[in-house]
């Protein structure tokens, strides 16, 4: 793996530690939150109307966070919205530590956290290419995506632990520290001012936003190829049945959701080669496509270990996918309008994953739970397919050559930021 921006740069050292921190921290509170309202109501509907809670303020704030992120101060953004976070995390601490805990509680509290954390992280996806050099940005997005998948695949392994042995309370005041070592982190950052001057977020520019993003077609291209991923192929709310009804075995159940972070972590240790790969639209479509097409093989395997393996190497391919998305976004979008198109690239890789959940329950409904797996898979492989054809500029970006990117690199270099 490619460590020269951890060794390079002392601000993407603090950024990537701050991200690992909050990460775990939330994965934490992940475990705890839907399984204090199971406990408190015995609904599963409960348990998934968190989500519906989410959706809107994961589309207003998320929008709002990238215009705003694209006028003040984004280090101060992430040390304001990190602080609002840990204030509602007590809220959550305070109610679960009482004689009844109330569910109203949870439901507001989770669409608060949800806004603050909406309009949080476009300043970081924003901030992220000023702290390193224009050839270091593959290898910071891979860092970068290494720290996520630290705390993803530890978050929930201590959350259910403490959940089991210690009460769900601990795992706010953990999500809490978290969340405060994070915030001095960027505290601790120095300030990135904007390059050039700045207009008040307003609806005029969000739209402008957007228009610039689907004026390009290499970025709708890295926006569809992942939600046609998510949409079709996303298969984590089928584990529990796949564990107990297909298999028997719903003590392999922690094994199916860990399955893909492992492989996703593999990949990225071993991602190296990417820095030197500059074929960013092949790579991702044809990453996606093994994504969806390792899922499909999932479904048709006869053992519940075999399913895990496939897992694993979709999860790599998927963060394979991930990592040139990512370095596409940061190496040719204007340092003017990262924070907008980071809230619209938030949107899609959060609205594709609750579709693809009632997608594939309803067919594994109608169908079957293999059935749904297996056809999620080969819908995936068509869908990256057809836009990969309905984009050719896409499949054919090159960094080295396209003019979005040289001219993001010379300004760069203007700048200093070489």
């Amino acid at each position: 793996m490619d460590t020269t921006p951890l060794r390079a740069s002392r601000d993407f050292r603090l950024l990537f530690l701050a991200g690992t921190v909050f990460y775990f921290g939330a994965m934490v509170s992940y475990v705890a939150i839907p399984y204090q309202i199971y406990t408190l109501t015995g609904s599963n509907f409960a348990v998934g109307a968190i989500g519906l809670v989410e959706l809107a303020p994961i589309i207003v704030f998320g929008l709002y966070g990238g215009a705003l992120a694209d006028h003040v101060d984004r280090r101060r953004l992430l040390i304001w919205t990190g602080l609002a976070q840990a204030v509602f995390t007590a809220v959550l601490a305070v109610n679960a530590f009482v004689g009844e805990p109330q569910v109203w509680v949870i439901f507001v509290v989770s669409a608060l956290l949800t806004s603050c954390s909406a309009m949080q992280r476009p300043s970081r996806e924003a901030l992220l290419p000023r702290t390193v050099s224009h050839d270091q940005l593959t290898a910071a997005n891979a860092l970068a995506s290494l720290g996520m998948q630290i705390g993803v695949l530890a978050g929930p392994a201590v959350g259910g632990l403490l959940v089991a042995y210690v009460g769900i309370g601990w795992c706010f005041l953990i999500d809490i520290g978290g969340l405060l070592v994070a915030s001095t982190l960027f505290v601790l950052m120095r300030s990135y001012p904007h390059r050039e001057e700045t207009t008040p977020p307003s609806l005029a520019g969000i739209k402008q936003g957007i228009d610039y993003a689907f004026g390009r077609r290499d970025l709708l291209g890295t926006y569809f190829v992942d939600i046609a991923a998510m949409l079709f192929a996303m298969p984590v709310v089928l584990f529990p049945a796949l564990a107990e009804e297909v298999f028997g075995q719903p003590q392999f159940l922690g094994l199916l959701y860990s399955a893909e972070v492992i492989g996703a972590l593999v990949a990225t240790a071993l991602s190296g080669w990417t820095s030197r790969f500059h074929h960013h639209g092949r790579a991702i479509v044809v990453a996606a496509m093994a994504y969806g097409g390792f899922i499909a093989l999932a479904g048709l395997m006869p053992n519940i270990w075999l399913v895990a393996l496939a897992l694993a190497f979709a999860g790599a391919a998927d963060m394979i996918s991930g990592i040139f998305r990512s370095t596409v976004w940061s190496q040719t979008i204007p340092e003017s309008m990262r924070g907008r198109l980071a809230g619209i690239e938030m949107l899609s890789y959060s609205l594709g994953p609750l579709g693809g959940q009632v997608r594939a329950g309803v067919t594994a409904d109608l169908w079957s739970v293999r059935g749904a797996v297996v056809s999620g898979g080969a819908a995936c492989i068509a869908g990256v397919g057809l836009t990969a054809t309905w984009l050719r500029d896409f499949w054919s970006y090159d960094s080295q050559t396209d003019q979005y990117a040289v001219a993001e690199r010379a300004v760069r270099e203007a700048a200093g930021e070489s």
